[in-house]
């Protein structure tokens, strides 16, 4: 498939590594490049963790409008109440907002207080959903030395200290210990919201809600989105980890997945190139999809 060799170049030449799922949602055809492979899913986990607490509220074992006081971090952050300096009182599906929308790890540390990793993990192995583990709260991803010295260094560990197995010298990016996912995972899980039949379709609608209220459309929106269509997603970010998950709504009612998780060998905090060009490469598989028709029963996997 030419468009997988497209791909694979782009990627090549932004010094990238990535797993990528482009899945129609309604005939299942599918365009991937290593769907399989597990990346530490930074952010993203806070898609499970929006529609675990969902789950609870609908079942009633929390309610959407609980007070809870959210005490500011010992260090501060670049977003949401990871910037504030005095207690706040802020009901949970405030909260869930803050930690999808803006991606506010404070707050969604908050929502794991009330249900935690593990309980969370659980709701995805209820789903069936088998490609993301949920094990850690989001200040442990700052619980280390290495992200907390100044740049460049923790960028050059994390770029340079990977194993053949996937294993790390950073216990956030290996993927045996993280909280983590492949592409194929996360789409799954995107098809359950966008398709919900195992989900109850009012909290289906409700992660959808938060994740159209994205803020940041830095990685795969400039590729992606146009006036005749809607793009929801959630991104995910640490040092070199690249990753956004979303649904692109098209007007005439065509449905598609992209996921894409990504490591950079690049040890730079700012890489416009790679952002550009995990867009790119988004583009072509999805433009791939619709145009050579990748819908075998069950799903055509191209290449």
């Amino acid at each position: 498939m030419r468009a997988l060799d497209q791909v694979r170049r782009i990627l090549a030449d932004a010094g990238l590594q990535a797993g990528i799922v482009v899945r129609d949602l309604d005939d299942g055809g599918t365009a991937v490049l290593d769907p399989a492979r597990q990346f530490p899913c930074a952010s993203l986990v806070k898609v499970p963790l929006a529609l675990a607490t969902l789950l609870r509220v609908h079942r009633g074992e929390l309610a959407a409008d609980q007070v809870v006081v959210v005490e500011p971090p010992a260090a501060r952050s670049d977003t949401g109440l990871g910037r504030f300096r005095h207690p706040v009182r802020i009901a949970v599906e405030d909260l869930l907002e803050l930690a999808v929308t803006v991606s506010d790890n404070v707050a969604a540390d908050a929502l794991f207080a009330l249900t935690p990793p593990g309980a969370v993990d659980a709701e995805l192995r209820a789903l069936g959903v088998r490609g993301v583990a949920v094990r850690h709260r989001l200040a442990d991803l700052a619980d280390t030395p290495a992200l907390r010295v100044e740049r460049p260094y923790g960028h050059l560990l994390a770029s340079r200290s990977g194993t053949p197995g996937d294993g790390h010298a950073l216990e956030q990016f290996d993927v045996g210990r993280a909280n983590a996912g492949s592409a194929e995972g996360f789409a799954d899980l995107l098809t359950h919201l966008w398709r919900p039949t195992a989900v109850p379709a009012a909290v289906a609608e409700r992660v959808r809600d938060l994740l159209g209220g994205n803020v940041f459309g830095q990685r795969l929106a400039p590729d992606l989105r146009t006036d005749a269509s809607r793009w929801s997603s959630k991104t995910g970010t640490l040092l070199t980890l690249r990753h956004e998950a979303g649904v692109l709504e098209h007007a005439d009612g065509t449905t598609i997945a992209v996921v894409v998780l990504s490591a950079s060998t690049v040890a730079a905090t700012h890489q416009p190139e790679a952002e550009a060009a995990l867009g790119r490469c988004a583009r072509v598989l999805h433009d791939a999809l619709l145009d050579e028709g990748f819908s075998a029963p069950g799903g055509g996997r191209p290449g």
